[in-house]
């Protein structure tokens, strides 16, 4: 092990965020921490680094251990150039460079040379460093500067750039590369996917899965850790659970253990109840007295199974047009977008959303996504082009930049005003659903988190009732469960939804098609993230094979006719489509489900209180029961009509 949490405790004040947590990080290891925004993610990784000590338990760490780490939205702060900068990690290999430079100078030089033991001190010297400094890729190391700054989209005209000019997403770039060229044994990174575009993304994939050290990643970013990491820690209620496997795999096996702890925790429950019920029974008959007395001590002694549900609580909410829009609901024509005809972003971008479909947008930062989005709401003038909205659409807006929200407004007012003829109870249930419980209401705005802000936008937007959402970003600052929840919510959505993000887990989840956004305009894939990177890859392999087959031809044109995808393309929206309709009716069925179990349980408690002799000799008590239960048992029915009626629906679906 390079390093171990031994039984790590950390409180503030009374309150205690995390207790005796174990982690091991193997040689080599790829490990995940992930949990819910204020679970202590970030609080244990700096005690991991030594930053701050933990109140009780320790960090074991190997001799000589290495260790770097890069904390949320720190950049670099120097004076230096950008390649003034990275080149310092390697002081020691220049210091070797300047060595073998000042040998080769003594070995040319007629006195040294005419003194054979002289030479050959020299020499000898020269061949040890020599030899060190290849070892250390000292030959190669301005180009792996090269290739790394490439990779965060810095270029040779940048090099000479002053560190300190630089925008604070591009610092918070150059202290990862700066981490990732100092070869460290442990790498500790706390969400190093943040000012990244998809391009970049990629190449850090590539990069971190051939890094030779170890490493502890923080992320929301649930693809890039599908791709990275082999161990999962979840910190969850101050508990840190270990699961094997990538981010799939965790989601996979908490899903079961979850299923594992209802059906003990219901076992127990039934026991439990079946306890208690003899108890009130016969406790008070004399001829079973003491056997009820030996059950009641027996229920007093149980080790009592929590409720697997726990302290956690997630958003619920959704998004109910209160009309539809007819079956066209945008249509760009030869847009050009931007802000001044000088400074056109990208054009022509051509987009017909119908109704029902879910468009994601990608592209790489700058060029000009948000703009488009801004340019169709009309907040930014087209430069070329119409933008046409089809019959009966209402348009909701998530704004990523957060600016339509009132910072010296609370949390209660910046809802109610908005809707003040809502009365303020119902105000307060529909905060709570989106977890603004208590006094969270009373918070102002501008005192929010990013995370709480991005909650009250998805709780204004809800409330607006529109056919249309326009999603700029929609995941920023979101922790995994909410991400979770805004996507079942969005493929459980009866209206149409346009939206950008650099989420590539979300866009899989979400999207029916993806629209990429160039200078050179837009281009339509019809189908999910990994369709749309597939086909990329395919047009990249045509692309290179046509170039090769020019040249053979030396200057010949050679026509390739490219595959037809279209048939393809259409079975693969057609599939999409279908399994956003499985993932709506297992919930659906799901909830169902989970209904007849409490609706059952209303009737064991109406059937058994209707057997106490107290009840059963009072007729007016029990014709209270006897409708009580019909009403439940009609319920019941009516419940298990419409979960067989949806279960049939998605056995079709599904054979």
């Amino acid at each position: 092990m390079l390093l171990q949490v031994q039984q790590v405790t950390r409180r503030f004040g009374a309150e205690t965020l995390f207790a005796d947590v174990n982690m091991d990080i193997p040689d080599n290891g790829r490990v995940a921490l992930v949990g819910r925004n204020g679970a202590g993610k970030s609080t244990l990784i700096r005690i991991i680094a030594g930053i701050d000590a933990p109140d009780k338990g320790q960090i074991v760490t190997r001799k000589k251990l290495t260790l770097g780490y890069l904390a949320q939205d720190t950049g670099l702060d120097s004076n230096k150039s950008i390649w003034e900068e990275m080149a310092s990690v390697f002081a020691a290999l220049q210091a070797q460079e300047d060595q073998l430079h000042e040998l080769e100078a003594q070995m040319s030089d007629p006195d040294i040379i005419a003194d054979p033991d002289q030479f050959e001190q020299v020499t000898t010297t020269y061949d040890r460093i020599q030899s060190d400094f290849k070892a250390n890729n000292g030959y190669g190391y301005r180009a792996e500067i090269r290739g790394v700054l490439h990779g965060f989209g810095f270029n040779e005209p940048d090099y000479d750039r002053s560190v300190n000019e630089l925008s604070g997403g591009q610092k918070t770039q150059l202290a990862l590369a700066k981490l990732l060229l100092e070869k460290r044994d442990l790498l500790i990174l706390d969400e190093p996917t943040n000012h990244l575009d998809v391009e970049t993304l990629t190449w850090l994939e590539g990069y971190i899965q051939s890094y030779k050290g170890a490493l502890l990643i923080v992320s929301h970013d649930r693809y890039f850790l599908d791709r990275i990491v082999s161990e999962v820690y979840d910190m969850s209620s101050g508990i840190l659970t270990h699961y094997h496997g990538n981010y799939s795999n965790y989601v996979d096996q908490k899903a079961a253990k979850l299923r594992r702890e209802w059906k003990e925790y219901d076992k127990q429950q039934a026991k439990i109840s079946k306890l208690e019920d003899f108890v009130n029974r016969n406790i008070v008959r004399a001829s079973t007295t003491k056997r009820a007395q030996a059950r009641r001590k027996q229920l007093a002694k149980m080790d009592r199974v929590d409720r697997p549900e726990g302290a956690d609580k997630v958003a619920h909410f959704e998004f109910v047009p209160t009309k539809e829009s007819g079956n066209i609901v945008l249509t760009t024509t030869d847009l050009a977008i931007g802000y001044t005809p000088d400074n056109v972003l990208a054009q022509p971008v051509n987009l017909d959303v119908n109704k029902h479909q879910a468009i994601a947008i990608v592209g790489p930062n700058g060029v000009g996504k948000s703009t488009l989005l801004k340019t169709i709401l009309g907040k930014i003038p087209a430069i070329k082009g119409d933008v046409h909205f089809g019959t009966g659409v209402e348009t909701g807006y998530y704004d990523q930049e957060q600016k339509s929200l009132h910072g010296e407004k609370t949390v209660l007012n910046e809802l109610w005003d908005d809707h003040p003829t809502t009365p303020e109870g119902d105000i307060r249930t529909i905060l709570g659903s989106f977890l603004f419980t208590g006094e969270d209401v009373d918070k102002m705005v501008h005192s929010l988190s990013g995370g709480e802000k991005a909650r009250l936008l998805l709780t204004k937007l809800a409330m607006r009732h529109d056919n249309f959402l326009i999603l700029d970003e929609p995941t920023n600052h979101l922790d995994i469960d909410s991400r979770q929840v805004l996507e079942n919510t969005l493929n459980d959505f009866e209206g149409t939804v346009l939206f950008v993000s650099h989420d590539r887990y979300f866009i899989n989840q979400v999207a029916t098609s993806v629209v990429e956004l160039s200078a050179e305009g837009s281009e339509l894939y019809l189908g999910d993230y990994d369709y749309y990177i597939d086909k990329k890859e395919e047009q990249e392999a045509l692309a290179a094979q046509k170039e090769a087959e020019a040249a053979e031809a030396a200057g010949t044109t050679v026509t390739t006719a490219a595959p037809t995808t279209s048939q393809n393309k259409q079975q693969y929206q057609q599939s999409k489509e279908q399994q956003k309709k499985e993932r709506k009716l297992t919930r659906q069925a799901d909830a169902l489900e989970e209904q007849l179990t409490v609706l059952s349980d209303q009737k064991d408690a109406l059937e058994t209180q209707m057997s106490q002799p107290d009840v059963f000799s009072d007729i007016e008590k029990l014709t209270k029961l006897q409708d009580q239960l019909n009403d439940v048992n009609a319920e019941i029915e009516t419940t298990e009509d419409q979960w067989e009626e949806i279960s049939m629906t998605l056995e079709e679906l599904q054979g």
